[in-house]
């Protein structure tokens, strides 16, 4: 065969072994990106049947190798992985809260060319899971009628919510946690920013309770004495939204060093926070408005605020009578 004949025999090679990687869900490798690592024994369970890592599994595997914008993009795609299968990078940005440009350096990161090829592998991943009780719930019949108005589709959005988070709980869970509240002398709540509005209002409903609770939702004075005062005695909440606040993320590695139970509440399966707790608990925030939504958030702590008053229903109701006379 003449040299340029076999040159382009070869480079065709190539370029079919290039769309059969792209076609089969994986980045072809290149000299700006690491190949792909194999799959391990603990995520066995998630691989695809041609034998390769699902998308999921592989960017949790090597999530702590990213940088701190990029593991937004991570713990967004991981948690939302039907949203990544069918947004647009820059819709993708916004909802991460990170730059579209992030998104592609990202995508890049894993193998692939660009975000086309991850999103590609994002909607082979999609289609293969079974679908969950929410989406069962949800396929049964829209909320609305198809010509909903803005308002309408938030509101049809936080109704998916809150069947996702409640299908998503476990009820070994949702025990431990009130156990850890009912069994702890005091309970401390960390959340900043949004946060902070909870962390008040989970506050306001143990004092009611008479379950001694603070809150830290800033670095003043009064908030570091709160947290001198955490010991082995201590239950401390963290909550968070996406990236975790590092007031956050210092209050629950203080506790994890003084021997504190520690209890999350977060969106985000790969958080930080949810990381260095003990006793987990995860909620949806799926939303097409500008803004996470945070109603199953606040029906999580109603339901704990709940959980602990039946434990004794009888004796807290005489104490919210005498607080209510106050």
């Amino acid at each position: 065969m003449p040299h340029g004949s076999h040159n382009a025999a070869a480079l065709s090679g190539l370029s079919a072994t290039r769309t059969v990687a792209v076609k089969e869900g994986w980045p072809a490798a290149s000299k700006q990106t690491l190949p792909m690592k194999q799959a391990t024994a603990t995520t066995a369970a998630l691989e695809a049947p041609h034998g390769h890592q699902a998308l999921s599994a592989y960017i949790t595997a090597r999530f702590d190798e990213f940088s701190r914008s990029q593991k937004d993009v991570a713990q967004y795609i991981v948690d939302h992985l039907d949203e990544a299968a069918f947004q647009t990078a820059e819709e993708l940005a916004r909802r991460a809260n990170t730059s579209s440009s992030t998104v592609v350096r990202f995508s890049q990161a894993l193998g692939f060319e660009g975000f086309p090829e991850l999103q590609q592998a994002a909607r082979d991943e999609y289609r293969r899971r079974p679908p969950s009780g929410a989406e069962s719930v949800a396929s049964a019949g829209p909320l609305f009628s198809l010509d909903h108005t803005e308002f309408e589709s938030v509101l049809a959005a936080d109704h998916v919510n809150v069947e996702d988070t409640a299908h998503k709980l476990s009820r070994s869970e949702v025990e431990a946690a009130i156990d850890a509240i009912v069994s702890s002398e005091k309970v401390l709540i960390a959340g900043t920013d949004q946060m902070a509005f909870f962390a008040s209002y989970l506050r306001h409903l143990l004092m009611l309770l008479d379950v001694r609770a603070e809150i830290v939702a800033s670095p003043s004075q009064e908030a570091l004495g709160r947290l001198s005062r955490i010991d082995d005695q201590t239950l401390v909440i963290g909550l968070s939204a996406g990236r975790p606040h590092p007031l956050i993320t210092r209050t629950m590695k203080l506790a994890r060093h003084r021997g504190a139970k520690t209890m999350a509440i977060s969106d985000a399966t790969l958080s930080e926070v949810a990381r260095l707790a003990r006793i987990r608990l995860y909620y949806s925030s799926n939303t097409p408005a500008f803004v996470r939504s945070h109603t199953a958030l606040l029906s999580i702590i109603q339901a704990l605020a709940f959980g602990v008053y039946s434990r004794d229903a009888q004796q807290y109701d005489t104490r919210i009578k005498a607080f209510r006379l106050k």
